[in-house]
């Protein structure tokens, strides 16, 4: 899996307008599925989650790594090209997307800690921050397999001229 793919094509920003298809993103970041493991591990139609790694895979989000031949057919495992998005140009449409994506997953569970707040900062500070949030990130360690897997969301921004 490389590290990051730039998000910048049409292609690319339709396959993450999608729920499901960001579900899905989510779900091949842990390891390598089948269609049908991720119908079950999603509440999803096999049908349609093969619609929508269909999609994924054409916007070079997904790719498949590994077939196997089981009982007269061939089973397919995809992964993420990437552990990173990386959006080339900032904008609204990535945001609201993702955002949902992670909304809905946050949603569903009772224990998830979300949190904002307001904050005067220099345009310094403000980088520096951003740089130690990426580096917590970036230097958690995964407790591997059989652990739950946990979601880590990390944004800082600039709140638009006129905000209080």
């Amino acid at each position: 899996m490389d590290e990051t793919v730039d998000i910048g094509t049409p292609e690319q920003f339709k396959a993450l307008a999608h729920p499901l298809r960001q579900r899905l993103l989510f779900a091949l970041g842990r390891e390598p599925a089948t269609t049908s493991g991720l119908a079950v591990a999603l509440k999803a139609a096999k049908g349609s989650i093969g619609h929508h790694l269909k999609v994924l895979r054409e916007a070079g989000l997904v790719r498949v790594v590994e077939t196997r031949q089981v009982r007269g057919g061939t089973e397919q495992y995809y992964q993420r090209t990437a552990r990173r998005l990386s959006f080339a140009a900032p904008g609204a449409e990535h945001t609201n997307a993702m955002f949902g994506a992670v909304a809905e997953e946050a949603g569903q569970d009772p224990t998830a800690l979300v949190a904002l707040r307001h904050v005067r900062l220099t345009p310094a500070a403000a980088e520096e921050l951003g740089r130690a949030l990426q580096d917590l990130v970036d230097r958690t360690p995964d407790a591997g397999a059989g652990e739950p897997v946990h979601g880590v969301l990390v944004a800082v921004y600039r709140q638009p001229t006129g905000a209080p």
